[in-house]
């Protein structure tokens, strides 16, 4: 299976991009009692591990409001609608081939929801796009899982090269069908680090990202080898500048390759500065 070689072959990828290094990570503000927040869980959970003790719990103990879920698949959708059902009364799944599949699970109604195709000649994985009826009003999100560094052909060295472009042109794609009247947030899987186009076009439009104000650097992804394990920031909570995050972290949970990362946002004004 193709992605099934890329999960194991991306460390490869890691090791040459230098992913080994630590970062002091900033501890998080306790948020102000009686401010509006919605609590948002960005997970990759790995198609491999569905239904995985570990990393339901980490689902579980996040308290989110609403949990982006990435590499779901049936078998996964199984569980988190077996053990999850009453905690987020509102689940949306979209099944695809592989590690392509994605939920969100949330306590809120979810005013709208639509799946938005691979949004790139080359893009592998759909996004998502709801829009979530907050404490502080509505609140659009976009989850994405963009195209891992591999080339077409299966190579990582090409693809370290090649693959940017087609992450840029997704990241593009998706934000075009964005309601840009509206607060949002950008979350998931990018496949690269805070140094990419991607994060850059984001900046460009204006957001800010909740990890590089809480936890700079701090690796979402690790993977064992017998020379240590080898880390790589992967994973992005992006905020409009309508919007203020309380406090945001990776939590060191669940067995999958990715760690889950949690922010806790308001609207802008009403939160800690």
């Amino acid at each position: 299976m193709r992605w099934l070689r890329s999960k194991r072959s991306l460390l490869i990828s890691a090791f040459l991009l230098g992913a080994c290094a630590k970062t002091p990570v900033a501890e998080p503000p306790h948020p102000t009692l009686g401010i509006p927040v919605l609590r948002l869980l960005s997970y990759n959970v790995n198609f491999g591990i569905p239904g995985d003790r570990e990393t339901m719990a980490a689902i579980r103990d996040a308290h989110a409001d609403v949990a982006l879920l990435l590499e779901t698949n049936a078998a996964w959708e199984q569980a988190l609608r077996r053990d999850f059902s009453t905690v987020f009364p509102h689940m949306l799944c979209k099944r695809r081939g592989g590690a392509g599949g994605l939920c969100v699970l949330s306590r809120r109604p979810l005013v709208e929801a639509e799946f938005l195709p691979p949004a790139a000649e080359d893009g592998w994985f759909p996004a998502v796009r709801v829009l979530v009826e907050s404490d502080f009003g509505p609140l659009q999100i976009l989850g994405v899982h963009l195209r891992p560094p591999v080339s077409n052909g299966g190579s990582y060295v090409s693809g370290h090269f090649v693959t940017p472009g087609i992450r840029f042109a997704e990241i593009q794609g998706f934000c075009a069908r964005l309601d840009p009247k509206l607060p949002t947030v950008v979350a998931g899987d990018f496949n690269e680090d805070e140094d990419g186009d991607t994060a850059k076009f984001l900046v460009g439009k204006g957001f800010a990202s909740a990890l590089r104000r809480y936890a700079p650097g701090q690796p979402t992804w690790r993977w064992p080898t017998m020379v240590g394990e080898l880390r790589k920031e992967l994973d992005h909570v992006f905020y409009d500048q309508t919007l203020d995050v309380l406090s945001a972290e990776v939590r060191q949970a669940g067995n999958s390759d990715h760690l889950p990362v949690i922010a806790v946002i308001a609207r802008r004004g009403q939160g800690l500065r």
